[in-house]
């Protein structure tokens, strides 16, 4: 009988895949390699790009920084001027206030009612008068509460006095708050715009 050795055939075999093995595992590396090396040049062209476009945007910025400090200084001059003019406003207000608030009264006030004492402190108004009966300081206070002018308007206190030539009046007091409109602006045809 003949005996093949196929011993050597086999290892012959298995030294083959090994080193195919060993060829596609380097290739694979050489291919991994030069990936990582692509991309990370494709990285750093696009990390030096954005550096590039950062420098560029700083270098505007510094150009642009006078300009803003300008915008700022405008800013700051606006808000100052508009300031100064709300002021002017408010004195003007408190300059037409009473004015207002005397023609108010007339307008509101009804026959048979009297006012004898007057006086305001911080926007709070507080009237004093005399009237024949209570219907007419109802009536009044009605047409307090219906002004555009008034607040909060409250009675007091109302009390009968004694009767002076047979007619016995009664005696109120009141307080409100005066509230202007904001829009409401005297018109005086003298006084010309802007004065």
């Amino acid at each position: 009988m003949l005996e093949i050795n196929l011993l050597a055939h086999r290892e012959a075999k298995r030294l083959a895949q090994i080193r195919e093995s060993v060829v596609v595992l380097l290739l694979g590396l050489v291919a991994v390699g030069l990936g990582v090396i692509f991309v990370d040049g494709r990285v750093e062209s696009q990390i030096a790009g954005a550096q590039a476009a950062a420098r560029q945007l700083e270098a505007e910025i510094e150009r642009y920084r006078p300009q803003e400090e300008k915008v700022a200084a405008f800013k700051k001059r606006k808000a100052d001027l508009e300031g100064k003019l709300e002021v002017i406003k408010e004195l003007d207000r408190a300059r037409t206030g009473p004015v207002m608030m005397f023609d108010e009264l007339a307008e509101q006030t009804p026959e048979r009612l009297w006012m004898t004492n007057l006086s305001t402190m911080n926007g709070k108004v507080r009237l004093e008068g005399a009237s024949l009966d209570n219907v007419v300081v109802a009536d009044f206070l009605r047409s307090l509460n219906g002004s555009d002018y008034f607040d909060n308007v409250d009675l007091i206190r109302t009390d009968r006095e004694k009767p002076v030539n047979g007619v016995r009046l009664v005696k109120f007091e009141i307080t409100a708050d005066f509230a202007p409109p904001a829009d409401t602006k005297p018109s005086d045809p003298d006084i010309p715009a802007g004065a």
